[in-house]
């Protein structure tokens, strides 16, 4: 079927997850068509008729612009609707994916609601890569099960490179064979509860206390406040800018477990992440989560009710299977997912 144009936003290029989602709807002849800003969104839309799809992914540069005011937010919001509902009265199709309840650190929350909910009654498929997603976003918007699709987050198997082995990534950050390397990974920001990690590391004994690995984009304020966290009496190696490619491997190899400290998650690309390196990992007791990973023996589980102290009884005590997080991996190959969204878009569009 020639000629259907995908378009995407916002299309951040550098987002491994979408770039191994779009591998097989490009293969397949779909004109993909990115945009980060609404007004360029707002003319890819302009062009959509029969055949075309929309795909919508984190909701935030509509409605949580920083520099906006609630009157300006509320006139983005307008501006996106009017040109969705343009571009699907002249046939085009809109698949929105769930990334999140709602976006981290909502600064207009009524108008991001009210965003969700356009999405969730208007969207022709939901796609949602945990399960329990209806569940989990219940208290804030419906999701009709008719249109709710789901499709597993893929690992990254094979895309990141893997040529550094265990002893020489633990020689670069100064471990020992007796450290115990407890990873965390990603952008470091409030939500993401470094403050939990670092209270469960120093209330194990000193002697037995692990090692903190911390990488990833940092403002300068929240670094600030993690120099404040860690104090002197909890070890950590740290880099608190954007890891590229190619140095990935090194803190996911010299690592014994990752942990996932968040107060809010629904889908975590850095968990799939751990997974694709065989690294075992810790994730809150959520029902959602559990839902999705509770059977898997490489995931271990620390209590949201007494977050520290049950993440410091799970850290000084043995790690998640190896094994598994890679057989997991593999299961959830990239190029596969990619087939089954390229499908829910021909299924959509026809």
């Amino acid at each position: 079927m020639p000629d259907r144009s995908l378009v995407v936003f916002p299309a951040y290029r550098d987002n491994p997850y979408l770039n191994l989602m779009l591998l097989a709807p490009r293969a397949r002849g779909w004109n993909v068509l990115e945009s980060l800003r609404l007004e360029q969104l707002e003319q890819h839309l302009g062009r959509l008729g029969s055949g075309d799809v929309f795909h919508m992914h984190w909701t935030a540069p509509i409605v949580q612009r920083t520099d906006d005011d609630l009157a300006s937010a509320g006139a983005r919001l307008d501006r996106f609707r009017s040109a969705v509902d343009a571009a699907r009265s002249r046939g085009a199709r809109l698949v929105w994916t769930i990334h999140n309840v709602l976006p981290h650190d909502a600064r207009h929350l009524e108008l991001e609601l009210e965003l969700n909910r356009y999405l969730a009654a208007t969207a022709d498929a939901v796609h949602v890569m945990n399960r329990d997603t209806p569940a989990a976003v219940a208290p804030h918007y419906t999701l009709d099960a008719d249109r709710v699709v789901h499709i597993p987050h893929p690992s990254y198997q094979g895309v990141y490179p893997s040529s550094v082995s265990r002893p020489e990534a633990r020689a670069r950050f100064g471990l020992g064979d007796d450290d115990r390397a407890v990873l965390a990974f990603g952008q470091m920001r409030p939500y993401k509860g470094l403050d939990v990690l670092v209270d469960a590391v120093r209330r194990i004994p000193a002697a037995d206390r692990p090692v903190l690995l911390l990488a990833g984009r940092t403002s300068n304020e929240d670094r600030a406040s993690i120099d404040v966290l860690l104090g002197d009496d909890v070890r950590a190696v740290r880099e608190h800018d954007h890891v590229e490619d190619i140095d990935v491997q090194w803190w996911f190899r010299a690592a014994d477990v990752a942990v996932f400290p968040y107060r809010r998650v629904l889908n975590s690309g850095s968990l799939h992440l751990a997974a694709s390196f065989g690294v075992p990992s810790v994730l809150p007791d959520e029902a959602h989560l559990r839902g999705e990973f509770g059977s898997e023996e490489w995931v271990r589980w620390f209590d949201t009710g007494d977050a520290a102290g049950s993440l410091a009884t799970v850290l000084a005590g043995p790690a998640g299977s190896a094994e598994g997080a890679e057989a997991f991996s593999r299961r959830l190959a990239p190029f596969a997912r990619s087939r089954e969204y390229a499908e829910l878009l021909d299924t959509v569009s026809s």
